[in-house]
């Protein structure tokens, strides 16, 4: 049966800089925007945040929704991933609570677009999005009869 795993990711802007996390898989140093699978009980926006919170500890909400990518991975295994943007004042100090990420850094776009330890396309692919300057209302996603508050 097709299910497709449901991700989200932020892109956090402050003063012209991208923040990033960094974690080590298979011995590599990967980038990657904040992001992670949507949890049963939680909408869209909940996950961005949480999601957020455990990889940098910043708390903050999603301002816009910039894009949906359907994306199939290399190993075949089908993503959707929807991306949501805030822009900061200014770049906060960074505290990760998950053990998976190794720290965060602030970047500009350019670095990130180029780099060639990015966990996926999508990382650079995300940035090219934001920069477009395309955003939707976070109403576009809303959560029908939604019981959890």
């Amino acid at each position: 049966m097709f299910k497709p795993h449901v991700t989200v990711a932020c892109v956090v802007q402050a003063q012209g800089k991208f923040l990033v996390v960094e974690e080590t898989i298979n011995g590599r140093a990967l980038w990657n925007q904040p992001a992670g699978h949507l949890e049963a009980d939680e909408t869209l926006i909940q996950a961005a945040s949480r999601e957020l919170y455990e990889e940098t500890g910043i708390r903050a909400e999603p301002q816009t929704f910039i894009r949906m990518h359907q994306w199939i991975a290399p190993d075949k295994t089908p993503f959707l991933r929807f991306l949501f943007s805030i822009d900061l004042p200014e770049q906060l100090p960074t505290e990760p609570h998950d053990s998976d990420i190794d720290r965060c850094l602030w970047l500009d776009a350019q670095q990130i677009v180029n780099a060639d330890n990015l966990r996926s396309p999508l990382v650079a692919e995300s940035i090219r999005c934001y920069l477009k300057a395309e955003r939707y209302p976070l109403a576009v996603l809303g959560a029908f009869n939604w019981p959890f508050s």
